[in-house]
């Protein structure tokens, strides 16, 4: 994930590595979320708290 002016930050994808479409806060709380890669074309569930992203199982 990459800083930004504001605060938010662009998710990367855990596959490939490339920007998704998402942005996230630093209070942004995301669990069991449905990540999507418009580079790579999957889909992999991830949890993001704190700016920290795991996938999920």
């Amino acid at each position: 994930m990459n800083n930004e002016q504001d605060g938010a930050q662009w998710v990367y994808c855990p596959i490939c590595g490339s920007k998704t479409r998402t942005k996230v806060y630093e209070d942004t709380v995301v669990l069991n979320f449905p990540l999507y890669c418009p580079k790579c074309k999957t889909e992999v569930r991830v949890d993001i708290v704190q700016l920290k992203m795991t996938v999920s199982k």
